[in-house]
């Protein structure tokens, strides 16, 4: 978000103009002069008003986990920065650049789901549904202004440290829509709380936000694993006291992930760059550099599991220097004990849904 006062006024008109022609579009969804897709299937879309960082990837795992013992399912992603166009169903030999590191994520760690990216969701469901026959449901990954198609559930993310009733449209502020578009949500889930919070935040933020009579509202927050090494998931190591970590990482916002670890290595240092970035052959030896240089008998390289997907890519160089690289791996849970409220509502809405 842009800081500075005078930057802010000076750049408010083109907010402005961006956000009449966001709602003009919406404006014709709204009255069918734009019509959007329906399935005979349930599709579930998960996805926030602002840019980025606000956990869509480990809250469609969680729904990838809670479904897929019961459902034959599939993901759809857009596979932002991948460097194919088209529909592509994504394998576990595909690598970041062919399909994403998000959709690649995925099928990594759900071998037995189908995963498919494509610019145009609309063409990717159909395709899909020829490819399993027996498909049961469809998760839609960061579509919430994805108009063109009709989700049966709509799950909107908004992040406790940055709630889009606290933002403005961009470039001003990180806002996709008007705030009011929070209204098409069925679900509201407040992200990436911190471990503990209590009712009356709870009650402070959930009057803030003003949900509708017909829309719930949830609190999750992450939940840390032990760091698997990067080419051999078998391999964990326990963060300690006695550990200096450095951490690179190329996602949205770091602040929640620095301040859990923190509290739980000896020392932290930080290479960060902008969101899904293909980290060059410079940036891979800047990171040996700064390793090499930490004076430390216990050290590692820690990452998330999606700037993995795009590390992997300097496999080779990784290997030869020997360099520690773990992975970090987080799962989503939900404050006052309301995660099976939570499950009950998503399994309630599959088991409502007709054609």
């Amino acid at each position: 978000m842009i800081q500075n006062y005078l930057a802010r006024i000076l750049f408010m008109p083109f907010s402005i103009l961006y956000g009449l022609g966001v709602e003009i579009r919406n404006f014709l969804y709204k009255k069918k002069l734009l019509k959007g897709v329906s399935f005979d299937i349930p599709i579930i879309s998960v996805g926030n008003l602002a840019v980025g960082g606000a956990g869509k990837t480990p809250h469609i795992e969680y729904l990838i986990q809670l479904l897929k013992p019961y459902l034959d399912i599939a993901t759809v992603s857009r596979g932002y920065k991948r460097k194919t166009k088209g529909y592509l169903e994504v394998q576990a030999h595909h690598n970041a650049e062919q399909v994403g590191d998000e959709p690649l994520q995925y099928k990594r760690k759900n071998r037995d789901i189908l995963v498919s990216v494509a610019e145009n969701r609309t063409f990717a469901i159909p395709k899909l549904m020829m490819a399993n026959d027996k498909l049961q449901a469809v998760l839609l990954d960061d579509a919430y202004q994805h108009l063109a198609i009709v989700p049966g559930l709509n799950i909107l993310l908004t992040e406790y440290d940055y709630l889009f009733t606290r933002d403005f449209l961009l470039p001003v502020g990180r806002l996709r829509e008007w705030k009011s578009g929070y209204k098409r949500a069925d679900i509201i889930v407040v992200s990436k709380c911190p471990p503990q919070i209590n009712e009356a935040q709870k009650a402070k933020i959930t009057a803030e936000i003003a949900p509708l009579s017909f829309q719930k509202i949830f609190f999750s927050y992450y939940k840390y694993a032990a760091p698997y090494y990067i080419f051999n998931g078998a391999q964990r190591i326990k963060l300690d006291f006695n550990v200096d970590v450095l951490l690179i990482c190329a996602i949205a916002k770091t602040d929640y992930l620095t301040d859990h670890l923190q509290e739980r290595v000896n020392s932290l240092k930080t290479l960060e760059y902008e969101d899904h970035r293909y980290f060059t052959d410079f940036d891979i030896s800047h990171l040996l550099r700064n390793f090499n240089a930490i004076e430390s008998q216990q050290k590692i390289i820690l990452t998330t599991e999606k700037d993995a997907m795009r590390l992997e890519l300097h496999r080779k160089f990784l290997i030869e220097n020997k360099m520690p690289i773990f992975v970090l791996p987080i799962q989503v849970a939900f404050h006052f004990d309301e995660g099976k409220t939570f499950d009950a509502d998503i399994k309630q809405f599959l088991l409502d849904f007709k054609v």
